[in-house]
């Protein structure tokens, strides 16, 4: 006799810079997230999907949780808050390295979750074993209904136990997607993020915050895509930062991106990338809406 389908929600929360991409694309599978080393990376709620015959597990991967200075960023702590509200589990994500006081506000609202929480200790490759316990016996304490997995999301350790019990916690359910669908963004999406990984990679400093991308043109034939991406910054001063001299710093942005967006659609790709001086974009409401996100 076949067994119950289960599927759910699981969604990733937690303060900047403690893994989340990282273990998101871990459990996934794929690449899906953007992972540098910067802080704010991910600006979207991304959805990655993993299929099983008995069950359909839907990741959500957050931005990190932040004070805004301007109105991306409300956006994006939108999307954090609302993945408090329709997680069927609840990934909370902590490392060894964040103090134990940061962001003491967005702790509060997930102790009021009503989700399963698993609390994650990432980054345990970094501590010694007396470190790890005393974050340990902490967590325990301030969030006493939680489930601890202490993991590595780099290495993989211990993420496969994660896994397991998140199998565990899905309600029985038919899936949500089709059975095939890796994530409910469109492949454009994943193209304008790809070349935005690169501008963090190479660029110090504002540049990389000021910065999003838009797809112009997508024509995509079975064996070759071509692509026309606008590089929208806020100021007239990252306009030549971004192009760099002689325009070879925006070469090496596109010839690096060209490739991974090559792996990504397994085909060839053209890549055409211009910069724009779209002034303030970021506190502008027509122009947040135009690229995507939730107001």
């Amino acid at each position: 006799m076949r067994m119950t389908h289960k599927a759910g929600y699981v969604n990733i929360v937690g303060n900047p810079n403690v893994g989340k991409s990282t273990l998101s694309n871990k459990l996934i599978g794929e690449k899906l997230s953007i992972i540098t080393a910067k802080a704010q990376t991910t600006r979207h709620r991304i959805f990655g999907i993993v299929n099983s015959d008995d069950y359909q597990i839907i990741f959500s991967d957050t931005p990190g949780v932040l004070k805004p200075h301007y109105k991306l960023q409300e956006s994006m702590l939108n999307y954090s808050k609302s993945a408090l509200s329709d997680a069927d589990v609840l990934l909370y994500v902590t490392d060894m390295v964040e103090k134990y006081d940061k962001n003491n506000e967005f702790l509060t609202m997930v102790k009021k979750s009503n989700a399963p929480i698993l609390l994650v200790i990432n980054k345990i490759d970094l501590s010694t074993q007396d470190e790890l316990d005393a974050k340990f016996d902490f967590w325990k304490t301030e969030l006493p209904n939680a489930e601890i997995f202490p993991i590595s999301a780099q290495h993989g350790f211990n993420t496969q136990n994660l896994m397991n019990r998140i199998v565990e916690l899905m309600p029985d359910s038919p899936p949500y997607f089709d059975k095939e669908a890796l994530t409910d963004r469109p492949e454009r999406f994943f193209v304008t993020e790809i070349i935005r990984e690169k501008i963090l990679n190479y660029y110090q400093k504002e540049i990389p915050y000021s910065v999003e991308i838009e797809i112009e043109q997508f024509t995509d034939a079975p064996t070759r895509a071509d692509i026309r991406a606008v590089i929208h910054v806020a100021r007239d001063t990252q306009k030549g930062i971004i192009i760099g001299h002689q325009g070879k710093a925006l070469k090496k942005v596109g010839t690096e991106a060209r490739k991974d967006i090559e792996t990504f659609l397994d085909k060839k790709v053209f890549l055409e990338l211009y910069v724009k001086v779209t002034k303030d974009w970021r506190d502008k409401d027509n122009m947040l809406k135009k690229f995507g996100y939730e107001l």
